[in-house]
């Protein structure tokens, strides 16, 4: 059971105005003093970025562009060669990662929303970026979170990160209209999944070898996690998802790990009907956080960086709604205390320490923006 006193409901920490530093406003948070400027504008609804190794951002739109921002914030054309997307409701153009080698290699990685027979996927793609920045080639699609869903266009989930052990590692949502994929083994919807550079199941995934169950799956029982991130002290990987009214959570993920959706959840059905009574049961892991109401956390990043020292450590996820920042003050792998920043302000899409140490926040908006945060 998780202890009462890591309910998101239990705890509200508002960011607090403290006057003017120059022409920006001048926030206070529990352990920094900081700034928010404006790095980047003119982006459509910017889902993932990419620090590239001079600085320069890779930022996917998810109607279908990628882009580079530059160090002043200048937003390039966008490149050629990007595969197409079905560009619907939560669908789309999604996250964008570096190859571990990209420096010598130039290969990235995407996901989408593509369209295959019998419906929409969530899809990973390598390609490899041009020398000069304008157009990906050797674009090839290296795995489908299968079966296809016919109808409904939302819960892709779609979020990447390379571990420690040098795989990848890449969520999935369970497509809304059936989540009980999340918890079938022959299903590649409702996981997190574990690749090698090439798509292929990684070795020593927990289920390989088993009949009937897909070996590209890590863990499952995910409902829409759009978060994910490893613990640069500890080596772990964390993912963030969505409830539905209420229950979002945090989880710190390991193998084979059933995480309980739909059978065991915090949140309720949007019309407020009970999707299951129990909030904990034996067999399935309880989250390492969860919220009741919600603040629906998208994607999350750890902060490592030497511009804001109070916050080195933390994990922070860009919350949608209620929108905002939140601020997860960690020791090793446990939570210790919660703290939201820019509250009912903005939508935030995803979160990115940049090459100088700053946090860059996407916005969820038509007209997105990069925001970064500075110390003041």
């Amino acid at each position: 059971m998780i202890p009462r006193r890591l309910l998101g409901a239990a705890v509200a920490a508002p960011f607090v105005t403290t006057g003017r530093a120059g022409a920006q406003e001048v926030h206070r948070s529990e352990a920094a003093t900081f700034t928010v400027a404006t790095l980047a504008t003119g982006l459509e609804n910017p889902w993932g970025a990419a620090v590239l190794p001079d600085g320069r951002l890779l930022v996917t739109e998810r109607p279908g562009r990628v882009r580079v921002v530059a160090l002043d914030g200048a937003v390039s054309a966008p490149l050629a060669g990007v595969p197409e997307v079905v560009a619907q409701s939560q669908g789309g153009l999604l996250d964008v990662i570096l190859a571990p080698d990209f420096a010598t290699s130039r290969k990235l990685y995407l996901t989408m929303a593509a369209l295959v027979e019998g419906g929409v996927v969530t899809r990973l793609v390598r390609a490899r970026l041009a020398p000069d920045a304008t157009r990906l080639a050797e674009v090839t699609p290296l795995l489908d979170a299968t079966p296809a869903q016919p109808q409904g266009r939302n819960h892709y989930g779609g979020r990447m990160a390379f571990g420690a052990d040098g795989f990848l590692y890449l969520t999935t949502g369970d497509r809304q209209a059936t989540p009980a994929r999340a918890q079938k083994l022959d299903d590649l919807a409702g996981k997190v999944l574990r690749l090698t550079t090439d798509g292929a199941a990684a070795p020593g995934n927990p289920f390989l070898g088993q009949p009937g169950a897909r070996a590209e799956i890590f863990s499952l029982g995910h409902r829409n996690p759009q978060g994910i991130a490893p613990n640069p002290a500890t080596r772990t990987m964390f993912s963030a998802e969505f409830g539905p009214r209420g229950g979002d959570e945090v989880n710190i993920l390991r193998p084979g790990v059933n995480y309980g959706w739909p059978l065991v959840t915090h949140g309720r059905n949007y019309s407020g009907s009970q999707i299951s009574p129990d909030r904990s049961r034996p067999g399935f892991e309880d989250p390492a956080r969860a919220w009741v109401p919600s603040v629906s956390p998208s994607g999350i990043g750890f902060y490592t960086g030497a511009a804001i020292p109070g916050w080195r450590g933390s994990l922070f996820l860009a919350a949608l709604n209620p929108p905002g920042l939140v601020r997860l003050s960690m020791d090793g792998d446990r939570i210790t205390g919660e703290e939201r920043l820019l509250w009912d302000k903005i939508r935030l899409r995803q979160v990115v320490q940049s090459a100088d140490g700053r946090l860059l926040i996407l916005t969820d908006e038509g007209r997105g923006r990069i925001l970064a945060l500075e110390p003041a």
